[in-house]
């Protein structure tokens, strides 16, 4: 969510009359993130949201736009796409496809406490089970196929140690997504991204998800992974803290118990989640792009943390059964 495309007030209020929302009272970037262009916008009929998509292409836009009107349309506190008076949820906007999202109330939580994380393990589930007759399907955009080509690229650029990490969780991944266990994991649709920045909290309950341009076709466990990598570490290594780990993983498996093989995949996906941000890290890293506004991230945040992972994971709440899974 920085700003890699400018527009100007005049090419926004050119690209808005085709939308139902009034006159543009005003606009503005929105820094953080590293993905796409994003701009708040203000109109005489409400508050949005604008998204230029950078490497989303129009082919790829429709999964990502249908997936928040399905989710919405289910309940799920998400943004929904404005269609333009024809009926489309895009539109060419500065030389880049573009869209409109209702802008969800509250703000993200830079440190959670246990009571956020119950929060998001509970909205997790019902996104899982909400989005389980969803079609089209699309696999993952950064999944194991794109690991492998971002390893190739960053691979030549790492110390020996980092690389040799690398290639050998790789291989790891390689081999398990290759094993008859696999095939046996409950998929669909998947936020993978529900980091911290992207959940909002209003009043102190959960307001919404924002930026599902990562969605994808994944093994819900995974999504799990990448939500505890991110909202249940304590520490410079990644060590999870138990009482928000646990608080995140019992809300979860109130709504959607695990079945047995989710259980024994679970150290696995917790290793693919963090491989995954690291490589997308380093990728953003070794090959940055201008922009207006821009945060960058850190990818040894994500080598620790897949280190750790390695290492030792703290085994899944007890007491859940395997389950039952739509």
């Amino acid at each position: 969510m920085a700003v890699f495309t400018p527009v100007s007030r005049e090419q926004l209020e050119g690209w808005l009359a085709r939308y139902p929302v009034g006159a543009l009272c005003g606009f503005e970037g929105i820094a953080s993130g590293i993905e796409n262009t994003n701009y708040f916008v203000h109109t005489t009929a409400g508050h949005w949201v604008l998204t230029l998509f950078e490497r989303l292409t129009p082919a790829q836009l429709p999964y990502h736009l249908d997936l928040m009107r399905h989710l919405a349309a289910r309940g799920i506190a998400c943004p929904d796409p404005l269609a333009d008076r024809s009926g489309a949820l895009w539109a060419p906007l500065a030389g880049r496809p573009a869209a409109l999202v209702t802008r969800l109330p509250g703000h993200s939580i830079e440190q959670p406490q246990a009571s956020h994380c119950a929060a998001v393990g509970a909205l997790l589930a019902r996104m899982h089970l909400a989005a389980a007759d969803f079609r089209p399907r699309q696999p993952n955009p950064r999944g194991l196929a794109w690991q492998l080509e971002a390893a190739a690229r960053v691979a030549p650029q790492l110390a020996p140690g980092p690389a040799a990490l690398l290639a050998d969780e790789l291989g790891a991944q390689q081999r398990f997504a290759a094993s008859d266990a696999a095939g046996t994991l409950p998929a669909g649709a998947v936020h993978a991204d529900l980091f911290r920045d992207n959940v909002l909290f209003d009043a102190g309950a959960a307001g919404g998800v924002i930026d599902f341009y990562f969605a994808g076709d994944d093994t819900w466990v995974f999504d799990l992974a990448v939500a505890c990598n991110d909202w249940c570490i304590h520490d410079a290594h990644g060590g999870f803290d138990p009482e928000r780990l646990d608080a995140l993983l019992v809300a979860y498996l109130r709504q959607r118990p695990l079945r047995a093989p989710e259980r024994q995949a679970w150290p696995m996906a917790l290793r693919a989640a963090a491989l995954r941000f690291w490589l997308s890290r380093l990728d953003d890293a070794f090959r940055p792009r201008p922009a207006e506004l821009v945060v960058p991230k850190d990818p040894t945040h994500f080598e620790r943390i897949l280190q750790e992972r390695r290492h030792a994971v703290p085994p899944l709440p007890p007491g859940q059964g395997a389950g039952t899974c739509r």
